[in-house]
């Protein structure tokens, strides 16, 4: 029997169980369903770390689930209870993690993913019910309580995955903050993206 076989599985299964959880959810939460579905990704991510899951399977299965995503939306027949029309977020998300996880140190790149995962999908759902209190329309909205929930989460993650100082750890927790605000770039890209340049300055 494949060794790691058993923690795929067991990976595969949070994830198809906030598939069907969120698709009874329905359209209308579509935001805080996209962050359900980032947050499940979380064990996958820990087998990952503790070599459980070889890179080349995590890497081929983010490659996957990507195009498995990606086709909806060329297709125009969007999974509605998650995916926005015109917005690739959760595509660009498994897309990155594939070339993350497969290049990348194990550990740098298992909290660049956890950043990725944990602190976007807490600073989505702070965002959605921030809005939905004041009643503004949720999609795609960003505000400072997100990102002050990215940046604790991400200074957390920092400090029980990466070496350094504090002051290093949170510089990083910062900037990844600031790429995901930015109003520029998809912040599933852009945390990628920047969390890959500082990996060289680390």
């Amino acid at each position: 029997m494949i060794r790691w076989l058993p923690y795929f599985f067991a990976a595969l299964i949070p994830i198809i169980l906030a598939i069907v959880t969120t698709q009874k959810l329905g359209e209308r939460w579509a935001w805080i369903n996209r962050k359900i579905i980032h947050l499940s990704i979380v064990p996958a991510m820990i087998m990952f770390y503790y070599s459980l899951l070889p890179r080349y399977v995590f890497s081929l299965s983010a490659l996957t689930i990507g195009i498995c995503q990606l086709i909806p939306h060329l297709r125009k027949k969007e999974f509605s209870w998650y995916q926005i029309e015109h917005n690739y977020g959760e595509v660009f998300f498994a897309l990155s993690a594939a070339p993350i996880s497969y290049f990348l140190p194990r550990t740098y790149a298992t909290a660049l993913m956890l950043a990725m995962a944990i602190s976007d999908g807490v600073t989505g759902i702070i965002r959605h019910f921030y809005f939905k209190r004041h009643g503004f329309n949720v999609r795609l909205k960003k505000h400072w309580t997100g990102s002050v929930a990215y940046l604790l989460t991400a200074i957390a993650i920092a400090l029980y995955f990466l070496d350094g100082n504090l002051i290093k750890k949170t510089i990083w927790a910062a900037a990844l903050m600031i790429a995901e605000y930015q109003p520029w770039l998809d912040d599933n890209l852009a945390v990628p993206l920047v969390g890959g340049l500082l990996f060289l300055l680390y």
